[in-house]
C-alpha cells in the first residue's frame, strides 16, 4: 500500500510538470514535422531523450545529415548537466533504491523533476519517483504527438508560427539568469555571436558541430574571464 501511496504522490507532484511539458512538447512536434519527420519519428524521439534542448539540437544534426559521432557529441554537450544532477541526487536517495532502480530513473531524470527532488524533505524512494516519472513522460510524448499530427495537417505558415514556440522557451530560460549575473550574460552574447558567425562565415560547419562549438567555446570563456571565487572557509 505505501508503495502504491508513493506512486499517487509522485504523479500529483508531477502533474504541473507534464502540463508544462504539454505545451512545449506540442511545439517541438510542430518543429520535427516542419523539418520533414514523421510523426512516428517526432513520437518516437520524445518517447527515448525527455531532453527539449538535447531533441532541438538532435534535430538540426538530422536534417543537415550529420553523422552519428556528431550526434554522440551533440547530445553529451547538451545533456551533461543531467549526469551532474544524477550524481548530486544520489545523495537524497532511499536506501532501497537499488542499481537496477536507480538505471530506470536515470531515464526520467529532467531539470524539473531533478528540482522537485531535491527540495524533498524525505529521501526519495523509486516508487515516488517513477510516479512523477510516468505522468511527465505522459505530457511529453503526448504533447509531441498532438503538435506533430497538427502539423501534419495545418497550412505550412501556421506551423512555421507555432514552430518558433520552442525557442521562446529557451529565451524565457535564460533572460532571468542573464538579468542577475554578468558571467551567464557573457557567456549567452558570446554563444550567440559564435553561432551567428558559423550560420554566415563558416557555411562547411554543420548545425551539430556549430553547436558544440559555441557552447564548448562561450562556456570555456565565461569559466576564465568569471571564475567562481571559492567562500571563505570560516
Amino acid at each position: 500500500m505505501k508503495t502504491k501511496s508513493n506512486f499517487l504522490r509522485g504523479t500529483i507532484n508531477g502533474l504541473p510538470v507534464a502540463l508544462g511539458y504539454l505545451s512545449v512538447s506540442f511545439a517541438f512536434g510542430i518543429l520535427a514535422v516542419r523539418l520533414g519527420l514523421s510523426c512516428i519519428q517526432a513520437v518516437i524521439i520524445s518517447a527515448t531523450n525527455l531532453t527539449s534542448a538535447g531533441q532541438v539540437g538532435g534535430l538540426d544534426v538530422i536534417v543537415s545529415g550529420g553523422t552519428f559521432i556528431e550526434m554522440a557529441f551533440v547530445q553529451f554537450t547538451i545533456n551533461l548537466r543531467y549526469s551532474l544532477m544524477a550524481l548530486s541526487l544520489s545523495q537524497n536517495l532511499d536506501e532501497s533504491f537499488s542499481f537496477p532502480h536507480r538505471l530506470l530513473a536515470a531515464y526520467g531524470i529532467t531539470d524539473e523533476i531533478f528540482a522537485l527532488c531535491s527540495i524533498s524533505k524525505e529521501s526519495i524512494k523509486p516508487s515516488y519517483m517513477y510516479g512523477m516519472i510516468c505522468i511527465a513522460t505522459f505530457g511529453w510524448v503526448s504533447g509531441t504527438f498532438i503538435g506533430a499530427a497538427a502539423g501534419e495537417i495545418l497550412p505550412t505558415e501556421v506551423t512555421a508560427a507555432l514552430g518558433i514556440v520552442i525557442y521562446g522557451m529557451f529565451i524565457a530560460i535564460i533572460i532571468p539568469p542573464s538579468a542577475k549575473q554578468r558571467s551567464v550574460l557573457f557567456v549567452v552574447i558570446i554563444s550567440a555571436l559564435l553561432s551567428i558567425c558559423c550560420k554566415f562565415f563558416f557555411l562547411s560547419l554543420s548545425g551539430g558541430l556549430s553547436v558544440i562549438l559555441c557552447a564548448v567555446i562561450a562556456s570555456v570563456l565565461g569559466a576564465i574571464l568569471f571564475p567562481k571565487k571559492e567562500e571563505d572557509e570560516k
